[in-house]
């Protein structure tokens, strides 16, 4: 007891220590990047050990707290020592002695350690894998994967001192924007904001039909909003919706499936959206500030149809409001806790709209959350700050130890070429297809995230596959302009190259097959051209945009996606359901996460006008209701199979892209089955029957 009490207390103080510094480097510090990477990395370092300790057959002991206090003061070191010692290498001509190769081998292999314990296995086998490839057998291939082995000192220099090694642009994110953010959480959270978003979705569902289902949903989008993490979001507001849910009469797995696809919308959930979202502002030079304001709406009809199910649900099973004495009030909860959570959040998205930096913006509404809890009964004093200070500290050990190693693997990847080589292979698999390249990639995320946590998923699928999926979406725009007839004249000549009677093709509008055959027949160094003189810049950088929400949303899946399904997992933990039967739950009741990115990529709802992104709102939060109802079978009343088939066409048929009458179509066989049900009296079932 009194060696854990001691392992706490060191983390605490080391974790505020480490806060403060990051405080200091990301407001009023100069310090060049290499330098405060490498600091944040001996940081956590540090830290990692005794957070995710050393255990033997189960079991840890002095012995291995000894080799864990070791390991971290080791890899800190080392990570100091090889930027101490950048100059000296360079003025040698980029060459190392062996002090340097001593401690770099031990930082890649510390890295490598620290990210087993905090991750698993999956990505310490990427690194190994990688750096061998690059220096062994690599060279052993035929074929487009074969690559000339490089000599062991230039793969340890580009791994510690490369734009993407362990100390570069991944780690730049994780020390500056990621850090930052899961402080300012962490602030929330000691101001009381966990129990006010309680209370408030409590306040606002509460009183309706299915509240407690609701309340989860409420609960989560606002959760998200401070943690950023899917699993961190699910235990702290499952211990409190699920026992709700199960009192209101949902089924135990039901209310665990809801709880786990609800809190897996916190990392989609603007303005924090987990690490990916400052990920995503790096590799595609998109401002941050428009990545989170065009993930407004999609992030409303990933929640709604997490909400559909539960009133669906609901109606099934005859469940009514569960408003008591005790369900607080709005204007209560507002006034006894809002302050310091509301005005903070307020003024980070004034901020961040205002230009200021994603981390300036953070430490001063960290700042603000500090002021305003003094305006309720939760006031942070200076006790509260430093342990807001090591909370924050130790929520992002295992991002920060992620963040840093993965860039071994994107420098390979980067060395390599590999991603471009992905890039074209899943080009040639799909063909021209933009959906099969969506199910290619949606495989993949998959696959990858059964190991690997979403942000990880999404670096890697990111750097792999998103060139293509943002190829086939421009190549998609430049046909349809082909099939309009208004293909722009500077353009035509770059396929006369290829196909001299082009011109008079592209002056009048073409069959769709036709386009497809003259688009295929460009090379692909033309293909890089005709984009850049047919497409505005804009319409470009939307596209891409659209490529990396994509690969994004589809990371998330893993989360409630069997066999490997931690947020489904963890609800189960809570609500004592078997693991498996809670996660088919889960992501039964997620679909949105496979639904909205088509809108990504078939629509204008990241790139339209105001009106437009409106407009392919309002009909897809229509036919998302329709094609739930459709899934659980039941509206109004049970739902025979065939009026199931014709609501999930019909849902589909308003997502549908760029055809107004298909949409209004869409519509009007929702309304004739709503109508057609609504003389039967809802929740005609008996409690707890289920229609498949």
């Amino acid at each position: 007891m009194e060696e854990t009490d001691l392992r706490e207390k060191t983390l605490l103080v080391l974790g505020a220590g480490i806060a403060l510094v990051h405080i200091y480097f990301n407001t009023i510090g100069i310090l060049p990047g290499l330098w405060r990477n490498a600091i944040h990395f001996a940081g956590f370092a540090l830290m990692c050990p005794l957070v995710y300790p050393l255990s033997i057959r189960g079991n840890s002991s002095k012995a291995t707290l000894g080799l864990d206090i070791v390991l971290g003061i080791l890899a800190a070191f080392c990570a100091v020592y090889m930027v101490a010692m950048e100059d000296a290498i360079y003025d040698r001509g980029v060459r190392m002695v062996l002090p340097e190769w001593v401690a770099g081998v031990i930082l890649i292999l510390a890295a490598i350690e620290l990210t087993r314990r905090t991750t698993g296995m999956i990505i310490p086998v990427l690194i190994i894998l990688g750096l061998t490839y690059v220096g062994w057998w690599g060279g052993l291939l035929d074929g487009i994967f074969s690559f000339k082995s490089m000599n062991p000192e230039t793969i340890l220099f580009r791994s510690v001192y490369g734009d993407d090694g362990i100390f570069g642009n991944i780690a730049s994110i994780s020390s500056t924007f990621v850090f930052m953010f899961i402080l300012f959480g962490a602030f929330l959270l000691k101001s009381g904001a966990g129990d006010f978003v309680i209370d408030l979705a409590r306040s606002v569902a509460g009183k309706l039909p299915g509240g407690p289902g609701l309340v989860a949903v409420f609960a989560s989008g606002l959760t998200g909003t401070i943690s950023g993490s899917a699993i961190a979001n699910t235990a702290s507001t499952g211990v409190i919706t699920i026992p709700l849910m199960k009192k209101a009469g949902f089924p135990a797995k039901f209310a665990a499936g809801v709880e786990a696809a609800a809190s897996t919308g916190g990392q989609i959930m603007p303005p924090i959206m987990g690490a990916g979202a400052f990920v995503m502002a790096s590799y595609t030079q998109i401002p941050y500030t428009t990545i989170i304001a065009v993930s407004v709406l999609p992030a409303i009809l990933y929640f709604a149809t997490v909400a559909f199910f539960v009133i669906i649900e609901a109606k099934r099973n005859g469940i009514q409001t569960t408003d008591t004495e005790d369900t607080p009030r709005a204007l209560a909860v507002l006034k006894q806790g809002g302050l310091p959570f509301l005005i903070p959040i307020a003024l980070l998205i004034g901020m961040l709209i205002s230009g200021f930096t994603p981390s300036y913006a953070a430490a001063v509404s960290i700042l603000a959350v500090v002021v305003f809890s003094w305006f309720t009964p939760n006031k942070i004093g200076p006790k509260g700050i430093f342990e807001a200070l090591g909370l924050g500290a130790r929520n992002m050990v295992m991002t920060a130890i992620l963040l840093c190693s993965v860039g071994l693997v994107v420098n390979v990847i980067a060395t390599t070429g590999v991603g471009n080589t992905f890039s074209l292979m899943i080009n040639n698999w799909a063909g021209d297809s933009l959906m099969i390249a969506f199910v290619l990639i949606a495989l993949a995320s998959l696959i990858l995230g059964m190991g690997l946590p979403v942000t990880a998923s999404y670096i890697v699928l990111g750097t792999l596959s998103a060139p293509a999926l943002y190829n086939l979406i421009v190549d998609g725009q430049i046909i349809q302009i082909m099939m309009d007839g208004s293909f722009p004249e500077q353009a035509k000549a770059l396929f006369m190259i290829v196909k001299p009677e082009a011109m008079e093709m592209l002056s009048a509008p073409m069959a769709e097959s036709a386009a497809r055959d003259l688009m295929a027949l460009m090379p692909l160094e033309l293909k890089s051209s005709i984009r850049e003189s047919v497409l505005p810049g804009p319409v470009q950088t939307y596209a891409l945009l659209s490529a990396h929400m994509i690969i994004f949303w589809l990371s998330q899946d893993s989360n409630v996606t069997p066999p490997v399904c931690l947020c489904g997992f963890t609800a189960a933990a809570i609500a004592k359901t078997p693991p498996m039967a809670t996660g088919l739950a889960s992501w039964k009741i997620a679909k949105g996460l496979y639904i909205v990115p088509l809108l990504f990529a078939y629509t204008a709802i990241l790139s339209g006008s105001l009106a437009v992104k409106l407009e392919i709102f309002a009909f897809a939060l229509v036919g998302l209701f329709a094609i739930a109802c459709g899934l659980q079978g039941h509206m109004k009343s049970h739902l025979s199979p065939a009026v199931r088939g014709l609501l999930t066409a019909a849902g589909t048929a308003m997502l549908w892209p760029g055809m107004i009458w298909v949409h209004l179509g869409g519509v009007a066989v929702f309304a004739a089955v709503w109508v057609m049900h609504g003389n039967t009296a809802a929740g005609n079932l008996k409690p707890g029957t289920s229609s498949g």
